[in-house]
């Protein structure tokens, strides 16, 4: 059978992206295709998203939409099919997909949303003339209203999957909301939509879907327990048969060093003598000084507690006292920016850091970096560490998740055996970060074994076969389950 599947998610790349969740939700549709499953993917009418798409053709329309008319526009993205839903009094709007222009949630973000799983749940049961999807596949909060709206409708459905790509943000809006939100009033209970009080979108997808899976199948077993679930651990301890844990994939088109635009010298594990340029590139277009043997460190990240970048600060001395360089793009939390920002100050031309982000820079970054650190204290999979590994750039990364699932720490036996890819460390603590990058620069001075290191790395298959294997076969058990 041929698997027809309608993905719904509030991003994908390259219509508009805030993170990982726009790049595997824009990488899958072409990985399944391989596997014989038809993917289509409906999004928010973002005005990024129409002006990359163009016009496309009204397939559906609304009248009253949450507060205003609303049209389903379909076009393509390369061999794909993706819907935008245009509701300009929803989408139509200067700042992000999430917050304003000053990184504030928009207060309506509960009806965008909402929105964005309801018309999903209406294409889902046959509002579409040419598409009938045999699985409706919700992605993290903004979308996991879905698979409630087509419980309560009492009519027929698909087989529905909630994929959390990150446990902590969940979707939590007053009680009040309920009948607005076209939710009937015995959905308000436990076993329904009602979270500690008030609806959880995603707390509500995960109680009423078929089957849940995560990005990494460490974070699959994390999240059942409190340290890591965020308060639904019960939840998924209660369905942890309908629970599994699939690793994300890295687009190899996009992410291939043999063929990158945007670094300063393409290379491949044949010509890896090549990366040298990019590391010059890198250290300049940084204003680094100009040290071929310094020890460089990248980090591309959303600066956050998560992602613990407290704890990258904290050994900056020790680290800059080793005569090593950092580089570091970013944003997030205005006093990380602040401290990070003061280091660059402190320490000149061993400190580069860029508040924001550019996509040209991210691939330099890998490509020059003589390392990549990912420090993060809780990580449902990772991407930067995958590209990391396609790049030559050795990761150093928390024991915990995704991170954990990917990377192969370069301990005595590892190296002896000629599988070490890259350094973890635990627990994520400062200590335990010094000590990582304490045995990174030792390994590092040692060429030979680098190069090896750098090698593994670059031979590990980080691309998106295997998991579109894993989905494929998820959705045809799902389908089967339902009929």
């Amino acid at each position: 059978m041929t698997p027809r599947v309608l993905a719904v998610a509030s991003e994908m790349s390259p219509l508009v992206k805030t993170g990982g969740l726009a790049d595997i939700v824009g990488a899958l549709p072409g990985a399944l295709a391989g596997e014989g499953v038809e993917t289509r993917t409906l999004i928010p009418g973002y005005p990024e998203a129409l002006a990359a798409l163009g016009a496309g053709e009204t397939v559906l329309s609304f009248d009253d939409l949450f507060g205003g008319p609303a049209w389903v526009h379909a076009g393509r993205l390369g061999a794909s099919i993706v819907y935008t839903l245009v509701a300009p009094h929803l989408y139509a709007r200067e700042g992000g997909p999430y917050t304003n222009e000053n990184g504030v949630d928009y207060p309506d973000n509960a009806f965008r949303f909402a929105a964005l799983a309801w018309v999903g749940a209406q294409m889902a049961q046959g509002a579409l003339a040419d598409f009938t999807p045999d699985v409706l596949h919700a992605h993290d909060w903004q979308a996991a209203l879905a698979p409630a709206y087509l419980h309560y409708s009492g009519r027929p459905r698909p087989a529905t999957i909630v994929t959390i790509h990150n446990i902590a943000f969940q979707g939590q809006f007053a009680k009040e909301l309920l009948t607005e939100l076209r939710l009937p009033p015995e959905s308000f209970r436990m076993e329904g939509v009602e979270y500690y009080g008030a609806i959880g979108f995603l707390k509500a997808g995960l109680q009423l879907c078929d089957r849940i899976t995560t990005v990494s199948p460490s974070y699959a077993q994390e999240i059942e327990t409190p340290e890591f679930g965020m308060g639904l651990d019960g939840l998924l301890r209660a369905r942890a048969d309908v629970v599994s844990g699939i690793l994300n994939g890295v687009d190899e088109d996009v992410w291939n060093p043999a063929t990158d635009e945007r670094i300063e010298a393409t290379y491949d594990a044949a010509t890896l003598s090549a990366r040298a340029k990019n590391k010059v590139a890198l250290q300049k277009r940084m204003h680094l000084d100009a040290d071929p043997e310094a020890f460089l460190l990248g980090v591309v990240s959303r600066m956050s507690w998560q992602k613990g970048h407290d704890m990258l600060l904290a050994t900056l001395p020790s680290l800059m006292a080793r005569h090593a360089q950092l580089a570091l793009i970013g944003t997030g939390e205005r006093h990380l920016e602040e401290n990070f920002l003061a280091a660059r100050d402190a320490y000149p031309g061993r400190v580069a850091v860029w508040v924001g982000y550019s996509e040209d820079l991210a691939h330099l970054i890998q490509a020059g970096a003589d390392a990549f650190l990912v420090p993060s204290r809780f990580e449902p999979c990772g991407l930067t560490q995958l590209y990391a590994l396609r790049y030559g750039a050795a990761p150093i990364v928390s024991r915990v998740g995704g991170l954990k699932d990917t990377i192969v720490d370069s301990n005595e036996m590892a190296l002896q055996a000629g599988v070490a890819t890259g350094f973890q460390f635990s627990p994520p603590t400062a200590e335990a970060l010094d000590i990582a990058l304490r045995r990174a620069q030792e390994i590092f001075r040692d060429k030979d074994t680098w190069r090896k290191l750098q090698l593994n790395g670059m031979s590990t298959d980080v691309s998106w076969r295997h998991p579109a294997k894993r989905y494929a076969a998820l959705y045809r058990e799902a389908i089967a389950a339902r009929s």
